[in-house]
């Protein structure tokens, strides 16, 4: 695989919010996701999911409380935990999750 210009990738995804597999290490998946101002609704897991934000913001709302993640934070969701990305969100996601 040649290196991949992650800003690229996303700016060319045909949907924000709809990720897409760039690759796997081990059993964790690397995902690539545009983020736009819509919010995007609340969802659990059953996994450990880690977002890092790349350029941007992303508003999370984690159980109920608000945590915005800015360029070059990363911050892990545990399994189980309900998030949900308020309005405003925007930039480049990476996603790491199994």
């Amino acid at each position: 695989m040649t290196a991949v210009n992650l800003h690229a990738f996303a700016a060319n995804l045909p949907e924000a919010w709809r990720s897409r597999v760039l690759g796997q290490v081990g059993p964790a998946r690397i995902k690539v996701s545009r983020m736009d101002a819509l919010a995007y609704e609340e969802e659990i897991h059953d996994y450990n999911e880690a977002l890092l934000v790349l350029d941007g913001v992303m508003a999370l709302t984690v159980r109920g409380e608000p945590v915005n993640v800015r360029a070059g934070e990363l911050y892990l969701v545990e399994a189980g935990t309900p998030h949900a990305v308020a309005q405003g969100s925007h930039g480049t996601l990476v996603i790491v999750d199994v």
